[in-house]
């Protein structure tokens, strides 16, 4: 009777100790999961920090190259009538916005949306014009009418955008 109290005692000490030993292991093991992921993040931040900083200045650069007034004089044909110019103006804003499709990956999906927002609104303001148009309406028409347009907004979506944008790197950085 007594070895077996002996070897019930020795068993419970036994297991105690292999419990405390394995709690020690897994704080330390768990210290060491946290510092090599703070490490990963840290490595991964300064890996993609270059993506990210391009990815804001080039989603400044595609608001401001959508914007009518830059927009307009960069693709301003006088040989064209408004209606294909309304077509090239519509293509142009299209094919620049598909062009910074991959900057949505480093931005915010919040700020991305707004861009995405801003390049729509563009398109609605160059078909707006575009109706007011006949078949006899020039280029510099279409041009005159959107001018119009925009002077009689208080901001234009692009420059809502832009500030937002620029918001958003200096919180970040």
């Amino acid at each position: 009777m007594e070895v077996w109290i002996f070897l019930f005692i020795t068993l419970v000490s036994c297991g105690a100790l292999v419990l405390i030993v394995f709690r020690f292991l897994k704080k330390q093991t768990d210290k060491e999961v946290i510092k090599l992921r703070s490490e990963l993040h840290k490595q991964r931040q300064e890996f993609f920090l270059p993506s990210r900083l391009d990815a804001y200045q080039r989603s400044v650069l595609l608001l401001e190259r959508i914007h009518p007034n830059s927009l307009i004089m960069r693709a301003h044909n006088p040989k064209l009538n408004a209606t294909l110019f309304q077509a090239e103006l519509v293509k142009t804003v299209r094919n620049e916005f598909e062009h910074n499709l991959a900057q949505q990956i480093f931005i915010t999906t919040a700020t991305w949306e707004i861009i995405r927002n801003s390049k729509d609104e563009v398109i609605k303001l160059i078909h707006m014009a575009g109706s007011q148009m006949n078949e006899k309406s020039t280029s510099t028409d279409l041009s005159e009418k959107i001018f119009e347009i925009i002077a009689q907004l208080e901001e234009f979506p692009t420059s809502i955008a832009v500030k937002i944008v620029k918001k958003e790197f200096q919180e970040l950085f």
